[in-house]
């Protein structure tokens, strides 16, 4: 029977830190996306989102979305959520609580921004807040942008829509699968490890 002691856990935890590491900028890893869960009127709403970024030390992970949008708009509210990772080749979950800041129209967000791709920044550029009704059908970009991109200049006027979501972790509950006995456990950001039962 094989035996986990919390020096394994902590080596799990470091390796998957580098699995989402990997997983930025890597389109096709499980971990490129995340379940974003936040509080709407006391009812739980989820989203898939794209991983921008990670910081090690302190734990931290980064998004972008929408000033206009309900999760924007909820993490303003309230600013406790959860974040649900999953790799189904691995088989291992990780759920994050988490801390969220908004950086909205300040340095960092620029800085962001200067980063995002003109492909990318007309998904700012809509017209539409997102999620809200709308009469018929529209890609909430610009007409003249679907064939092609913006230019920096064009592009600039998505910024005011822009915002760069900060996670800081307040612990992860990590669960790996496996035939002869799954592990799971907490870890906070001091890595004060405990084991939970799966």
């Amino acid at each position: 029977m094989k035996k986990i002691q919390h020096k394994d856990l902590l080596a799990i935890y470091k390796r998957e830190q580098q699995h989402l590491m990997s997983a930025i900028k890597n389109g096709s890893d499980p971990y490129h996306f995340f379940s974003l869960s936040t509080i709407n009127n006391q009812i739980a709403s989820s989203r898939m989102v794209v991983l921008r970024s990670i910081q090690l030390n302190p734990f931290k992970i980064f998004f972008n979305c929408d000033v206009r949008s309900p999760k924007a708009k909820q993490l303003k509210e309230k600013n406790e959520c959860m974040a649900l990772f999953y790799n189904q080749n691995r088989r291992i979950q990780i759920r994050m609580n988490c801390i969220a800041i908004l950086h909205y129209n300040n340095n960092l967000s620029e800085q962001i921004w200067d980063k995002t791709p003109l492909q990318s920044r007309k998904c700012y550029m809509g017209d539409f807040n997102p999620s809200n009704t709308i009469k018929e059908w529209n890609p909430n970009v610009p007409f003249n942008y679907i064939d092609r991109d913006p230019d920096k200049n064009e592009s600039s006027k998505g910024y005011k829509n822009f915002v760069h979501v900060e996670l800081s972790i307040v612990n992860c509950d990590i669960l790996e699968l496996h035939y002869d006995g799954h592990v799971r456990f907490m870890i906070n950001n001091n890595e004060e490890v405990s084991f939970l039962a799966p």
